[in-house]
This record gives structure tokens, sequence and C-alpha cells, in this order.
């Protein structure tokens, strides 16, 4: 099995040297424990590493945490640390007593701003990351940046890629990016999935929420994945998983904590009305999609009903990663009024934003930009919009509007 080096490496390296405590969260099998346990190796200074899915650790943390850090000395990587929030009064008062940058690296498989007790506790003194499964840049090997509409930036990414065509670009998003596929120590997709399902997503939701129908919760995320890319609708989740509408509300939560999915918020602005308030729901990978939905490979994907949504899931999700990979948090978000006028993308960045539409075209039409206009109320310049489709090179409408190649992202 080879090891990949994921996009986060430097970022993460230097906010280290800044930093007393760094916690990288994500969703399980993202592969944040290899990556750190790469890290602490190559940074050879004998930091001490600990598991809390050991029950054995987890009680001494739990039950006492001072004694657990005297025998686990920092510096420490301690993973799956969201099991012993008991933890998190300690390592404050140690960060406040010695200020020692990188004394403290800490994984959790749950989504920070969702998980327990970290708030309080470590406000301030802890730097906050968060890795998802891998992005195309990583299995490429390319240079990891944020995606910006810049044509000269764009240009360099180029050169750093090969081109795909339309059907690669399937095959990617039916593969997805879970480190077990993408390096080679796991080649079958279904199986991968299935365990990581089974045992990863199923054990935590129920450590999360106690009592959970596994047959009922596995309609309801195969009913999730379905809708993909749209508009989140309760109902319909609900309906098809055979559950109420809190319940699926609830259990969308989970997922959101798991780091599994997350949700574009339309774009709101005392200028623009007529707003629709609904997210969109994407999941964070779309090999995960497509091995729910039950797409046999990745030709029936690209031919079939769900191939525009996966596609916008893809493109999206990719955005998001190109900025969380580096440690910053995208401002992205999707534009649709009540006269059904929508732009898939508006990402805002230095008092602009950036309108994008994702198409499952090689050849597209200028006239898709057309909706940018609605924008133009907006206080914020206008900056470059783009069209993001499965076109083989990069190219321009005129000077405003940009032809991206998804397999650029």
């Amino acid at each position: 099995m080879r090891y990949i080096r994921r996009g986060m490496e430097n970022t993460f390296l230097r906010l280290s040297k800044e930093f007393a405590a760094l916690l990288l969260t994500g969703p399980r099998q993202a592969g944040k424990t290899t990556m750190l346990q790469k890290l602490a190796q190559e940074e050879n200074i004998g930091r001490d590493y600990v598991t809390l899915d050991d029950l054995t650790e987890r009680e001494t943390a739990k039950n006492d945490p001072k004694m657990f850090l005297q025998i686990h000395k920092p510096p420490v990587f301690i993973d799956e640390v969201q099991y012993a929030p008991e933890l998190f009064p300690y390592i404050k008062i140690h960060i406040d007593q010695n200020h020692r940058p990188g004394d403290f690296w800490l994984t959790g498989s749950q989504v920070f701003k969702l998980m327990h007790g970290v708030q309080e506790s470590l406000a301030g003194r802890v730097c906050l990351l968060h890795m998802s499964p891998m992005s195309q840049a990583e299995i490429c090997g390319a240079v990891t940046e944020p995606f910006e509409l810049d044509f000269e930036r764009l240009s360099q990414r180029i050169r750093e890629r090969k081109a795909i065509d339309t059907p690669a670009i399937y095959e990617r998003i039916w593969r997805g990016g879970m480190p077990a596929l993408a390096s080679g120590q796991h080649s079958d997709h279904r199986i991968v999935y299935s365990s990581y399902v089974s045992t990863y997503i199923d054990r935590d939701v129920k450590e999360i929420s106690g009592t959970i129908d596994s047959l009922k919760f596995m309609n309801f995320i195969t009913a999730s994945a379905a809708l993909s890319g749209q508009m989140l609708n309760y109902k319909t989740i609900a309906d098809e998983a055979g559950i109420d509408q809190v319940s699926a509300k609830n259990w969308l939560g989970i997922l959101e904590r798991l780091g599994i999915i997350f949700y574009l918020h339309p774009y709101s602005n005392n200028m623009l009305k007529r707003m629709v308030t609904k997210p969109k729901l994407y999941f964070y990978d779309t090999g995960l999609v497509a091995y729910l939905t039950k797409w046999s490979d990745s030709e029936t994907l690209m031919n079939g009903a769900m191939s525009g949504a996966i596609l916008e899931n893809f493109a999206v999700s990719e955005i998001v990663k190109s900025y969380q990979n580096c440690g910053l948090e995208p401002f992205i978000y999707y534009y649709r009024d009540k006269d059904t006028k929508e732009i898939d993308v508006l990402l805002e960045d230095s008092g602009k934003l950036y309108p994008m539409e994702i198409k499952k075209t090689a050849m597209p039409q200028k006239q898709l930009t057309r909706v940018f206009r609605v924008i133009d109320k907006v206080s914020l310049t206008r900056g470059t919009g783009a069209v993001l489709c499965t076109s083989d090179r990069l190219s321009a409408f005129d000077s405003k509007n940009l032809i991206v190649p998804i397999w650029v992202i």
C-alpha cells in the first residue's frame, strides 16, 4: 500500500509551530490518523500516541483525566478525542501553564462545532482543521490550493494535471475519495463502502443517538444520497425511509456531525428579495453516494438519472476540500429566487461574488452565463463567472466568464 501525501500536511505542520493544540476533525477512514502518524514519524521527537478507541485508555481519560495526561505527557497525539471531553479542561490548564506550540495533536470523528465540550474549554486555544475524504488534487499528486476563478492560477493548475474526458470524470466520481481505495490497499469498491457503512457509520450513529433501527437508518441514508445536490426536503427523505420528519431532521444532524454531509445555504442579501430559504444537501464523498444509490459502475452512473446532480455534488465538494486542505473556511453559497432563477455556486471572497454554473457538457453555451446578471443588484462587486463542465481544456466566453474543466478543481 502506498502512502498518498495529503494536501493539508504543510498547513498542519506550519500551524503546529504556532498553536499548542491542533484538533483535526473529519469522518472516519478519511486518513486523519495515517497522516498524523506519518508527520509524527518525520518530526522524530518521540511524540506519544494514544487512541481513545482503546476502551482502557478511554476509561482512564474519562475518570482520571489528570492522571491520563501524566501517563501520556505532551508532546502527545490523542486519537478520537471526542470520547473523553473530560480531558479538555486539563488540556486547557496545561496550555495556559506551558504555552508550548505543538504539545497536543488531537483528532475527532465529529465536526468541531457540533462536538460536545470543546468550545467551552478550548475556545481560542485550539487550532481547528477539517479533513474530508481525498480530493482529486491529492489523488493526482497536484499542489493543493484554494480554488479561485483566476485565469493565470487556473492555467497553472492545468499544467500540473492530465486532461481527462467525461467517462474518466465519472470514474473518479464513482470511485470516490476513500484513502483505502485511492492508495490501492483495497480494490473492491463495494466491499470498502459496505464495511464503511455497517462498521463505522452504523456504530457511530448508535453511539451518538442510542437505539436506532439499522435497517431504517440504511433506508434513510440511501434516501438522503438520492437527493444529493438538491434542495433539502425532509418530507421526501422521511417518506422514502419510512420515518417521521423529526427523525429525518435529527438523523441528518448526526450525518453532519460525523462529517458525512454538508449544506450549501442560499445566499442572502438585503438587496435580493424573493429568495428561497432551504439549503442544498451534499455529501463529502461521491463514492459513498454512488454506492448507496446502487450504481454498479461509472458508465451507468454517467448515463443515469443522477448524472447531473452527482456531478454538481462532486464539483461543490472538490471546491470545499480545496479550502479545507489549506486550513480555510470557504464562503460558498447557492442562489435561487422565487422565479426559479438559480446559480449553482456563489463564492464570496474579498468583497466579490464569483458565480458558477455546473453542467454535464463538454461544449457549454454562453447563454448559461445570463443568469449571473441577477447578482448585479447586490452591493458586492461581481467577480469572474464560470461554467464548470466536462470540457478538456480551460477557455473563456469573454473576459468575465470562463469555461473551466471540473478535473481542474
